[in-house]
């Protein structure tokens, strides 16, 4: 899910660019994961079928 060249684009501080390690994108496709999972979940247990933002 996660693409890594956007969250190269992305990964700044003070607009300064900080590189990227694998390790970090592995992890956070692990979070992304877990988030979308909750959120599926809250929006069956409210018997729906479409995830909303209030599901995060």
């Amino acid at each position: 899910m996660i693409i890594k060249e956007k969250v190269k684009e992305n990964a700044k501080f003070n607009e300064k660019r900080l590189n990227v390690s694998k390790d970090f994108i592995e992890r956070l496709e692990i979070e992304v994961k877990t988030i979308v999972e909750k959120a599926c979940r809250r929006a069956k247990e409210n018997s729906r079928n479409t995830v909303m933002g209030r599901d995060l």
